[in-house]
C-alpha cells in the first residue's frame, strides 16, 4: 500500500511542474518594457547608445503582436580606426529602428516562433580618413533600410534569420576622396545556452553593396552573459574580407514591468526562455555601411568602385 500511494504522489508532482508554464496567462506577464542599450563600433556599424521600448499591441492566449522601437545617438569612431573601412565616422547623429512583429508558442509552450519586419534610418557624419589620405568637403549623409527577421527559441537553442535591404539613395560622396554605400546583409545565427546566464552563438552572413568592394561572406561569434533578468552584456567577433576582424561589445538593460508576484513555481515558469523570448528586443537593427576610394559615377546616384 505505501508503494501504491507513493507513485501517484510523484506523478502529481510532475504534472504540477509541467502545468507551471501552461498555467501562465500571457496577458499577466507580457507587458510594455523600456530600457537603454549601447554598443561599440563593429563591421560597418557605429559606436552608439540610446533608448528602446517594447509594446505588446495584442496579447492572445498563446501569442503576441508587438511593436519594438529604438533611437540611438551615434558617436564618432575611436582613435584612428574607421568603422566603415577608410573614412572615419564623426560627430553625433540620431538613428532609429522600428519593428512590427508576431510571436507565438507551440502547443506545449516548448518553442517560441516569431516573425518581424520594419524600417531603420542612419544619418552618418564623416570626418578624416584613417589611411593618411588628406580629405576635404566632409558630408553628413542619410541611409535607410527595410528589414525582416525570423526566430525560433526553446530551452536550449535559439535560431535567427534576417535580412537588411537598403532603400532610397544607397551611395553617397562622403568627402573629396571617398564614397560610401549601405550594404545588403543576409544572415543566420544559432545560439546555445551553456547555462541559464551564459549564451554562445555563431553565425554566417552574406553582404553586398553597389560599391562592389564588400561583396562576400562573413562569420561571427557572440558570447553573452545575463547579469540579472533585465541586464545583458555581450562580446562579438566577426570576420569578412572587407572589414577583416572586428571586435565589439554591447550592453542592454530592459526594465521589467511584468509585475510578477507569484509562487516560486510560477516564477520559475516565467523565467523559461520560451516565455521570456516573447518580449525580447528584435535583433540586427543597424544600417551597415562601407566605403571605397577609387571608382567612377556610372549614373547620378550610382558610384562603382574599382578593384
Amino acid at each position: 500500500m505505501p508503494q501504491v500511494s507513493a507513485k501517484p504522489a510523484q506523478v502529481a508532482q510532475g504534472s504540477a511542474e509541467d502545468l507551471g508554464v501552461m498555467s501562465i496567462r500571457l496577458k499577466d506577464v507580457v507587458k510594455p518594457q523600456v530600457g537603454v542599450q549601447g554598443q561599440t563600433q563593429a563591421a560597418g556599424t557605429p559606436n552608439e547608445a540610446g533608448i528602446g521600448g517594447f509594446m505588446p499591441l495584442v496579447v492572445g492566449e498563446n501569442s503576441v503582436f508587438f511593436a519594438d522601437v529604438l533611437a540611438n545617438a551615434n558617436f564618432a569612431d575611436w582613435g584612428n580606426s574607421s568603422s566603415i573601412v577608410n573614412a572615419k565616422v564623426a560627430g553625433t547623429t540620431i538613428s532609429t529602428s522600428s519593428r512590427l512583429g508576431y510571436r507565438w508558442l507551440n502547443g506545449d509552450r516548448s518553442w517560441m516562433f516569431g516573425v518581424n519586419g520594419g524600417y531603420d534610418t542612419r544619418p552618418m557624419a564623416t570626418g578624416d580618413a584613417d589611411t593618411g589620405v588628406a580629405v576635404s568637403g566632409q558630408r553628413t549623409v542619410f541611409f535607410q533600410q527595410a528589414a525582416f527577421g525570423l526566430e525560433a527559441v526553446n530551452d536550449d537553442w535559439s535560431f535567427n534569420a534576417y535580412g537588411l535591404i537598403p532603400t532610397g539613395t544607397t551611395e553617397y560622396r562622403l568627402n573629396s576622396a571617398y564614397n560610401g554605400g549601405a550594404l545588403d546583409t543576409y544572415g543566420f545565427d544559432a545560439g546555445y545556452s551553456i547555462t541559464p546566464e551564459w549564451k554562445l552563438s555563431v553565425g554566417y552572413y552574406y553582404q553586398n553593396g553597389d560599391l562592389n568592394t564588400a561583396d562576400g561572406s562573413g562569420v561571427l561569434g557572440r558570447l553573452a552573459y545575463s547579469i540579472n533578468e533585465g541586464v545583458t552584456v555581450g562580446t562579438n567577433l566577426s570576420y569578412d574580407s572587407a572589414f577583416k576582424s572586428r571586435f565589439s561589445a554591447d550592453i542592454k538593460w530592459r526594465f521589467n514591468t511584468a509585475g510578477i508576484s507569484q509562487s516560486e513555481k510560477q516564477k520559475k515558469a516565467w523565467e523559461k526562455p520560451t516565455i521570456k523570448a516573447l518580449t525580447e528586443t528584435a535583433k540586427n537593427r543597424d544600417v551597415r555601411v562601407n566605403d571605397c576610394e577609387s571608382g567612377e559615377w556610372l549614373a547620378p546616384n550610382f558610384f562603382a568602385c574599382w578593384d
